[in-house]
């Protein structure tokens, strides 16, 4: 079984342009028109990554607070699935690198969850919160200073 982070940028920025943030390098980076890009990373970050571009978006998820509900109006979900085999921390550090990339190449409001059910962090007007699954921060002990918050 897989386990599926979901980045969500919040806004109008094309999916080709979020793409291009989060892998700089052209031979990495999926092509096409969009609305949705993927490929597929395994050898060297453990994952495949697919961008998808949507409007009238909502989410939820368990979040410190209980249930955290956004409705964007337009965005951008970026999407990690992590195959069982895939060394954890190879794949977690790639993965939060490449996150951490998009915060800092975009103003977006974002929001970060496990497996469609559990908020990690948010940004919304450009604070970072990190949320609950406290266990999940201090398991991946060397994530916590890739995202900020």
């Amino acid at each position: 079984m897989a386990t599926e982070y979901r980045l969500t940028l919040a806004g109008t920025t094309p999916v080709q342009a979020v793409a291009e943030r989060a892998l700089p390098d052209p031979q990495e980076r999926p092509t096409g028109p969009g609305p949705m890009l993927s490929v597929g990373l395994y050898d060297r970050y453990g994952f495949a990554i697919t961008f998808l571009s949507r409007k009238n978006g909502y989410m939820d998820a368990e979040s410190d607070d209980g249930l955290w509900q956004w409705e964007p109006a337009a965005y951008v979900s970026v999407t990690f699935r992590m195959e069982n085999g895939a060394d954890p921390e190879q794949s977690v550090a790639g993965m939060l690198t490449i996150v951490r990339r998009l915060l800092d190449t975009g103003p977006e409001d974002a929001s970060f969850v496990l497996d469609g059910n559990w908020l990690l962090f948010t940004r919304l007007g450009g604070v970072v919160r990190k949320h609950r699954r406290d266990k999940w921060w201090t398991t991946y002990a060397f994530a916590a200073p890739l995202i900020p918050g």
